[in-house]
């Protein structure tokens, strides 16, 4: 079950910009080594590898030894259950408020134009 901690972790691996740019490079390079992972940002590597472990407790990236090597998955599954859970719950309500709005405000335009 995804929890509300889940949330949080999920939540605060995305709040950092080098985090969001790790997770758009293993979009659109799976497999990737920590190294090349760590040649594309001016920071040291361990910098880099902390970041990597802030992405992997949160459930973002999936990591696999490939000898001394380690291979970087991106895992939009959570990414998937904050949307399901949090995004479109809250953004069904909005919208059904705003179609409530939009038929009240058309309402109100017929009937002013039909007493005219």
């Amino acid at each position: 079950m995804f929890t509300s901690d889940d949330m949080d972790n999920v939540f605060h691996a995305l709040a950092h910009k080098i985090r969001r740019e790790i997770l758009d490079r293993l979009r659109d390079q799976p497999g990737s080594s920590v190294g090349k992972i760590a040649s594309a940002f001016d920071v040291s590597r361990i910098a880099v590898m902390n970041h990597i472990a802030v992405l992997e407790q949160a459930g973002l990236v999936i990591s696999e030894r490939e000898g001394r090597t380690r291979r970087l998955y991106l895992n939009a599954v959570p990414i998937r259950q904050i949307q399901e859970r949090w995004i479109d719950t809250h953004t069904s309500e909005q919208a059904g408020r705003l179609t409530a709005i939009k038929h009240a405000a058309e309402a109100y335009a017929k009937r002013r134009k039909d007493n005219e």
